[in-house]
C-alpha cells in the first residue's frame, strides 16, 4: 500500500485492529486527525475507544496497523509531545498537589523550576493558589480532576488525548475546561476528545469519528455529517394561538412535535412537504402569528449515531 501524508496531519491511525482472548477490541481502523483541530471520537461504552487510545500512547500494542505521529511512524520518543488523561483517574491521594505536579512534570522532562513556574500560571488561571499545599485525599473528585487535568498539560504538548474529559465536572467546571480547549486549539494544539456523552463534545468538535462495535462507522466534519443526515425539519418559536399556527400551514407542512412554553407561547418542529422552502413557511405564517425565532433543526450526534446504527440492530435482530 503506497502511503501519502497530508501536511496538515497530525496523527494517523492505519488499519489498527486488536483483540483480547478472541475478542474483537478493534477492527480495522483507520482515522486521520489534522493539526491544530479538535477531534471527537464518539461512541457507546465498549466500543473500542479506550483501547485505540492506549495503542496511540504505547500502552497496549496493535494485533494489526500502526500509529504515525507527525509523518514518523510512533515510537516512545515522540510520547513527550502528548498530554493523556485517562478515564480512570490515578493521582498518589497522600501527595500534595505542588509535588504531585513537581512529580509529574519531571518525568516529562521538565525542570523542577520550569514546573512550578508553570503550576502557578495554572494555579492563577483556576483562581486555586490555595490548593497548592492540600493533599489529593483532601479535595473532592471534581477538584481532583481540576488537578489531573493541570498535570496533563503541564509540559505544553502538541498532542492532547483526553479520555472522558467531562465526567464527574459540574457544570461551570466543564465550560472553563472547553474554554481552555478551545484558547489551546487557537494556539496550535491538536487534541482528541473522547466520550460516550456525545452532546458534552459535540459543540467544540471540528471533526469527530463514529465508533461502534469496534469499528469506524463513520468521520468527518459535524456540519457535513449533519447536513447529510439532516431531515428538512425546522422549527418555530411564537406567541399567539395554536389553533392560528395550525390553520395557517394547510397541507404544505407537517407537524413533527411541539412544546408549550406558556399559555400562548410554542416552539413547534415542523417538516416540509413537497417543494415547499423555509421561506414558503415564514410567508404562511407571517400575520398569523407572532414569530420570536424560527431556524433549520439540524441533528446531534447522538441522533445521527442512532440514525446510522439502528438499521444494523434491527437486522442483527431479524436474522
Amino acid at each position: 500500500m503506497s502511503y501519502s501524508l497530508e501536511s496538515n496531519t497530525m496523527l494517523e491511525v492505519q488499519n489498527i485492529s486488536k483483540s483480547f482472548h478472541r475478542k474483537v477490541a478493534l477492527d480495522d481502523v483507520s482515522l486521520n486527525i489534522h493539526k491544530g483541530e479538535i477531534f471527537g471520537m464518539l461512541g457507546p461504552n465498549g466500543a473500542g475507544k479506550t483501547t485505540l487510545i492506549r495503542i496511540i500512547n504505547k500502552i497496549v500494542q496493535p494485533d494489526k496497523g500502526l500509529v504515525r505521529f507527525n509523518g514518523e511512524i510512533m515510537t516512545q520518543n515522540h510520547l513527550s509531545q502528548i498530554g493523556y488523561l485517562p478515564e480512570e483517574r490515578g493521582l498518589y491521594r497522600s501527595m500534595t498537589v505542588e509535588n504531585h505536579a513537581l512529580f509529574l512534570g519531571q518525568l516529562r522532562g521538565l525542570s523542577k523550576a520550569d514546573v512550578k513556574l508553570k503550576l502557578n500560571y495554572w494555579l492563577d488561571k483556576f483562581d486555586i493558589q490555595n490548593w497548592r499545599d492540600k493533599r489529593i485525599e483532601e479535595l473532592s473528585k471534581g477538584m481532583a480532576q481540576k488537578v489531573q487535568f493541570i498535570c496533563t498539560v503541564l509540559h505544553e504538548p502538541q498532542l492532547l488525548i483526553l479520555d472522558e474529559p467531562f465526567s464527574g465536572f459540574d457544570p461551570i467546571n466543564v465550560e472553563l475546561i472547553k474554554q481552555e480547549l478551545i484558547e489551546m486549539k487557537i494556539s496550535g494544539k491538536t487534541i482528541i476528545l473522547s466520550s460516550h456523552n456525545m452532546e458534552s463534545v459535540e459543540a467544540i468538535c471540528d471533526r469527530v469519528a463514529l465508533i461502534h462495535q469496534s469499528k469506524k462507522i463513520m468521520e468527518g466534519r459535524i456540519s457535513e455529517l449533519q447536513e447529510t443526515r439532516k431531515k428538512g425539519e425546522y422549527a418555530v418559536r411564537f406567541r399567539g394561538s395554536m389553533i392560528a399556527f395550525v390553520n395557517a400551514l394547510w397541507t404544505g407542512f407537517e407537524i413533527v412535535d411541539k412544546d408549550i412554553l406558556g399559555d400562548d407561547k410554542f416552539v413547534v418542529r415542523v417538516k416540509m412537504r413537497g417543494e415547499n422552502k423555509f421561506e414558503d413557511l415564514l410567508k404562511v405564517l407571517i400575520g398569523q402569528i407572532n414569530i420570536e425565532a424560527a431556524w433549520e433543526v439540524l441533528p446531534s450526534m447522538q441522533e445521527i449515531f442512532i440514525d446510522l446504527v439502528q438499521p444494523k440492530i434491527e437486522n442483527n435482530h431479524a436474522q
